[in-house]
């Protein structure tokens, strides 16, 4: 197993090695008291996901007025009050390959039906006891808690939930039914997480990486998703207003996806998109997204799953190539992230340059 490797302010490098958690239970603990490890930056970029904890072997029942039937290991509530299911297994336990899914997806059709709001409240005032008020305040930020029960009761009846299956290690089964599920369900999110730990000189780090985010399931949700209904005139008269200088530049980009590509549009509520579409065998790709903020979002985290941009050495070409284009490199790490580029600070040689380098990018997808 690769390990990391840490720089003391004494110039000692320490190892870390990976190691196994010594039971289930640890991990359940750690995501108890740390809600953090679930990495909410990773699950949205844009928004990050903040948690707050109802409660850890939360009750589901199958029929109405009838004691639990089954317990989901933890159930948090994000700052849109999502609901978000959290079941957790070892890597070395055979039932995260499959039966874990019927597991989870039990929980998630019985507790839609049948959770109420009252019900998620009386869990959330028995875990904090004394200090809910105060803890659902400060998580809050000064918000209204009657509207934040409100939101939660409306995304139950909605289905708008979200099913975080989490482990060590995910095994390649996991993984896959896991992309599936996130693309074929709406409004539902379904992802993984592994959260790794290392272990060296007494001390331990962890390392948590999400799973499931697929271009497809993105774009699916930003386009069947409620919200505003977005289209070529909304998208520009909302970018003269957020980036005037941007919009030559906007409209040159969405002539260019039109004609590499079948284009997209999103329905943010309160910010536009339009995405284009490259034909690919067995499906289209995503290749990146515009929005009305005027930055321009490469999708190499999503193109690094599949051909022909899964093998890095053509991820690193295609890196190269749009860092060519633009004033300032991408981050250091953009081939397996998704790098932002504000169009407003190109020149118009700049964005040609740009335009050929995804004229490449869109080439290669071709291809497979």
């Amino acid at each position: 197993m690769a390990g990391l490797y840490v720089l003391q302010h004494d110039n000692k490098l320490v190892e870390f090695k990976e190691a196994e958690y010594d039971s289930e239970k640890v991990l359940q603990d750690l995501l108890e008291r740390y809600p953090g490890l679930l990495a909410g930056e990773l699950v949205d970029s844009t928004a990050p996901r903040r948690w707050l904890l109802v409660k850890r072997e939360a009750g589901v029942p199958d029929a109405m007025d009838v004691g639990s039937r089954w317990s989901i290991d933890h159930l948090y509530l994000d700052q849109d009050g999502i609901p978000t299911l959290v079941e957790v297994k070892r890597s070395t336990d055979t039932r995260i390959r499959r039966e874990v899914v019927g597991q989870m997806l039990d929980y998630a059709a019985n507790s839609v039906v049948y959770w109420s709001i009252d019900e998620i409240r009386r869990q959330f005032e028995n875990t904090h006891g004394e200090s809910a008020d105060l803890d659902l305040e400060e998580f809050l930020d000064g918000g209204a808690s009657d509207d934040f029960w409100s939101k939660v009761q409306t995304n139950l009846q909605a289905g708008r939930i979200r099913m975080l299956f989490v482990a060590d290690r995910i095994p390649k089964e996991l993984r896959r039914i896991v992309e599936f599920l996130n693309e074929q369900m709406n409004p539902a999110e379904v992802l993984a997480f592994e959260i790794r730990q290392y272990i060296g000189e007494n001390l331990k780090t962890f390392v948590p990486s999400v799973i499931g985010q697929t271009s497809e399931a993105e774009v699916r949700k930003a386009v069947t998703s409620p919200g505003r209904i977005w289209d070529e005139e909304t998208f520009f008269d909302l970018l003269a207003q957020k980036d005037p200088k941007a919009v030559g530049h906007v409209r040159k980009l969405l002539e260019w996806s039109g004609k590499n590509g079948s284009v997209v549009w999103g329905r943010g509520r309160d910010t536009g998109s339009f995405v284009p579409m490259i034909d690919s065998k067995p499906k289209a790709q995503a290749l990146f997204a515009m929005y009305t903020g005027g930055t321009l979002e490469l999708y190499f985290r999503f193109l690094s799953t599949k051909p022909p941009f899964d093998h890095e050495q053509l991820r690193l070409e295609a890196v190269t190539k749009v860092n060519a284009a633009l004033p300032k490199p991408m981050i250091h790490d953009a081939q397996n992230k998704k790098p932002n580029i504000r169009l407003s600070e190109l020149s118009d040689t700049q964005l040609g340059a740009l335009l050929q380098a995804l004229t490449w990018m869109a080439e290669q997808i071709r291809r497979v």
